[in-house]
């Protein structure tokens, strides 16, 4: 069985308080691409994973695909499986990519061994994997609040339009792009974007982790220009970073020469 898990940007990031959990409450919409790994699986004498396409950073055995599994294999009594997990969305771009193959495994095993788990209930199994893990259950835009793991429905439609994701040669971490964020109360209401111009967001929604990440790693900001340059309506770093994305009405035109060497490109 295969299945194509894919990526998701961030449209807005407001960092709105510290919890008294030590997490931060956010407000976001998470908004689904094309951009996609392939997840093979099937019936094995052993439990693994093998990869292939991007390196993966970290060991196999901790890879989230397989926390999936372990996540059901007691209570279902599932049998050994073999996953081959070919890797492009990019890690560590805040795209949402270990997180998406953690939720099309659960959502693989739910079909192939015929569990009969609701969507809410792979919802909760996801939400043990992490914070925007159920996103990718139901796989439609929402607007995210909580730690990201509160979802409302919002009418967000922008397959009219073309997106652009790049990413330079080297991540941002989640703890350090949150070192040095400062929390603060919205100006604007994410949900009000359906209702917006899509040429009018770059005045309106913003991120508020570009404050501090762009500074330390100004490559990120020289992209989200150059989206802006090239013609996109809007433009902004997805998540935590380090991955930029752009959003435009026509089929964008960006020369080889305006990227630098070492960018991972989608179009």
């Amino acid at each position: 069985m295969v299945v194509f898990p894919n990526a998701k940007i961030n449209i807005g990031l407001n960092v709105v308080s510290k919890r008294p959990d030590g997490y931060h409450n956010l407000e976001t919409i998470f908004y689904p691409v094309s951009l996609r790994d392939a997840l093979e699986m099937v019936e094995s004498d052993k439990t693994k994973l093998t990869t292939s396409g991007i390196e993966i950073d970290g060991p196999t055995d901790k890879n989230l695909v397989l926390k999936a599994y372990y996540l059901l294999q007691p209570q279902f009594n599932l049998p050994p499986v073999h996953f081959h997990l070919h890797k492009v969305i990019p890690f560590g771009a805040g795209l949402g990519g270990g997180s998406a193959d953690a939720a099309f495994a659960l959502k693989m095993l739910n079909d192939y061994f015929e569990l009969k788990l609701s969507d809410i209930q792979l919802q909760w199994f996801a939400s043990q994997i992490g914070a925007d893990c159920p996103f990718f259950i139901r796989n439609k835009p929402v607007f995210a609040t909580g730690i990201g793991n509160e979802f409302h429905e919002i009418e967000l439609d922008l397959s009219e339009y073309h997106i652009v994701i790049l990413k330079p040669p080297f991540s941002v971490g989640t703890a350090e792009a949150y070192q040095n964020v400062t929390p603060r109360k919205p100006k604007f209401n994410l949900p009000e974007i359906t209702r917006t111009a899509i040429c009018d967001w770059k005045y309106l929604v913003v991120n508020n982790f570009e404050d501090s990440v762009i500074p330390k790693y100004p490559q990120i900001g020289s992209l989200i220009q150059l989206l802006y340059d090239s013609g996109a309506s809007f433009a902004s770093m997805s998540g935590s970073g380090s991955a930029v994305y752009g959003i435009f009405r026509n089929s964008p035109v960006i020369g080889p020469d305006k990227i630098p060497s070492g960018i991972f490109i989608y179009r």
